[in-house]
């Protein structure tokens, strides 16, 4: 079963393109047709990538692997940091930091310089410094807050990217791909669906557009979270029934053989006992003094 429908794209406007004049010639295959000097969007081929897209997401999200999305447009930025929050994904709605996939660790490091700041306002630090020194390291972090404090808990690479419009985020596509990493894009008209894994046809201007897309993806995310929980709640169950089971059979054994649990664990407190006891006696005579200075058998005293 589709996750969306027909009447639902064509209310948010997902249908609508680019000028003709600035299409791109490998969305061919996703145009409909051309009015008023404008492409319009197979609806029908829409649907059937966003199937294909969150089911890919959802094995993601099940594996309990990390989704990135990317998103710096004006139209984009709230919808996508509302919607992402929401499953706990990390994501970009500032200006993309170059290099933040493939120079990851540099990444890192501003990361821990907030966590820094934060732990020099409990700690004392900021009491020794001036008023100037302590609003310029404030400045500092709320810079870093803007642009990084979304994607404070991703401490490894992403596994996978979602971008809205791949033409302005053109630097996190070619970083993605330069690390292999999957990317999933909404691609208008004027964009070249072959340069991402995933492509969504769809209009990536208008905010409702971005809504209803960004939405099945999230819904994916949390259909692929729900079933990792299930799993590891039956793994969980079936751990303690298989405790369960071999803790009857034992029990089982043992009334078998005429023992109690309690009788065994005296007899095995018993044998333990006797085992050491041998031990120190064995350990006693191999320390008993043996040739000079060892004590005689008393008898007679040899004849000189």
């Amino acid at each position: 079963m589709a996750r969306t429908n027909y009447n639902d794209l064509l209310d948010s406007g997902v249908h609508f393109g680019h000028l003709k004049r600035k299409w791109n010639p490998n969305m061919a295959p996703y145009i409909f047709m051309e009015r008023n000097g404008i492409h319009i969007i197979d609806l029908n081929k829409t649907i059937a990538k966003i199937d294909e897209a969150a089911a890919a997401m959802k094995q993601i999200a099940k594996s309990g692997k990390k989704i990135l999305f990317v998103a710096t447009k004006k139209q984009a930025k709230d919808t996508v940091s509302q919607l992402v929050e929401q499953v706990n994904m990390p994501y970009v709605t500032e200006r993309w930091p170059g290099g933040m996939l493939t120079n990851f660790a540099t990444i890192r490091k501003a990361v821990k310089k907030m966590s820094a700041i934060d732990k020099m306002e409990t700690d004392g630090t900021f009491d020794n410094m001036s008023k100037r020194e302590r609003l310029q390291v404030l400045r500092e972090r709320a810079k870093l807050e803007k642009q990084l404090g979304s994607i404070a808990d991703l401490n490894r690479l992403p596994a996978a990217i979602f971008i809205v419009d791949i033409c302005k985020e053109h630097i996190a596509v070619a970083e993605a791909r330069k690390l292999n990493i999957p990317t999933f894009a909404i691609v208008d008209t004027n964009a070249n669906p072959n340069e991402v894994d995933y492509p969504i046809p769809a209009n990536d201007d208008a905010s409702k557009s971005i809504h209803i897309i960004v939405k099945l993806m999230i819904e994916a995310i949390q259909e692929g979270l729900a079933e990792r929980k299930l799993e590891k709640d039956k793994a969980l169950e079936e751990e303690e029934e298989r405790e369960l089971e071999e803790a009857e059979a034992r029990r089982k054994a043992l009334s078998l053989e005429g023992i109690d649990e309690e009788d065994d664990d005296d007899e095995k407190v018993k044998a333990k006992a006797s085992k050491k006891s041998k031990e120190e006696d064995d350990d006693a005579k191999t320390r008993a003094p043996k040739g000079i200075g060892a004590k005689r058998t008393p008898g007679k005293r040899p004849r000189k």
